[in-house]
């Protein structure tokens, strides 16, 4: 008899137990879903493609006489002017930084970048009494630019413009009557630059970019100064018009944004 008594309080214990851990709250863990995907924050990255470039340029030579060479001789070069142009092409690459924001389907955005290029090409004009020639090389440049887009969720097309910037080297050699002179100038060149392109982000904070640009830097002129050339000579100049177009790909890492403060809840 005790020890059905005993067994049926040790059941009861047991039922009551489990009874009141069914009436106690879950411990399990409560994962967060992950953040809507949104284009909004600051992002860097960087970039490679290929440029290639149009400069229609002349050369002005303003005449000299031979005796200002030290040569004993009447003979004189007329004012000459020789027009000429090429397409020379270079690899380009550097960074960018930048921020977008995003307004529903719009992202607008601010970015800059900088690239190192290989841009190079050599011309000669002329031919005794009177030769030229000339190697230009693109060193550096980089722009300021606005972007508008649409966003279908991951993917991005956008717009872009702004000014651009650029370093020009230019090493010039004549030879007049047979007397050799070479002059090396560095200008830097201040235009404007517009494209557009396509952006997608494979995660939350990286994402892969296609883009096209054509930049413009304008009119300048050159005044090469070789030494020692005499003053009949000293009137030489080159004018330049330099535009560029460039293909590139390129990667980011977009910072996610500041999270929003959590809500406040009233405790009763």
């Amino acid at each position: 008899m005790l020890r059905r008594l005993l067994l049926a309080s040790v059941g009861a214990i047991a039922l009551g137990h489990s009874a009141a851990a069914a009436d106690l709250p879950s411990r399990a863990p409560i994962v967060a879903p992950p953040p809507p995907f949104t284009w909004t924050g600051i992002y860097i990255g960087a970039q490679i493609g290929y440029v290639w470039a149009n400069d229609p340029s002349r050369l002005n030579f303003p005449g000299a006489y031979a005796s200002d060479f030290g040569i004993d001789s009447a003979e004189f070069i007329y004012p000459q002017a020789f027009s000429f142009s090429s397409n020379p092409g270079g690899v380009i690459g550097g960074a960018h930084i930048g921020y977008n924001q995003q307004f529903g389907m719009w992202v607008l955005g601010l970015e800059g970048d900088v690239d190192g290029s290989s841009l190079s090409r050599t011309y000669s004009v002329g031919g005794y009494p009177f030769w030229a020639s000339a190697t230009e090389r693109q060193t550096i440049q980089g722009s300021i630019r606005g972007r508008v887009g649409v966003a279908f969720d991951r993917v991005l097309l956008y717009g872009t413009g702004g000014v651009a910037f650029a370093d020009f080297e230019n090493d010039h050699s004549a030879n007049v009557f047979g007397s050799p002179y070479a002059a090396s100038i560095s200008t830097g060149r201040t235009g404007w630059t517009v494209g557009g392109g396509l952006e997608y982000a494979v995660t939350n904070n990286w994402s892969v970019r296609a883009e096209y640009r054509y930049s413009d830097f304008g009119h300048y002129t050159l005044y090469p100064n070789f030494a020692n050339i005499p003053v009949y000579s000293a009137g030489t100049s080159v004018t330049h018009h330099p535009t560029e177009n460039r293909v590139q790909v390129g990667f980011s890492y977009k910072f996610d944004p500041p999270a929003p403060p959590a809500p406040v809840v009233a405790k009763y």
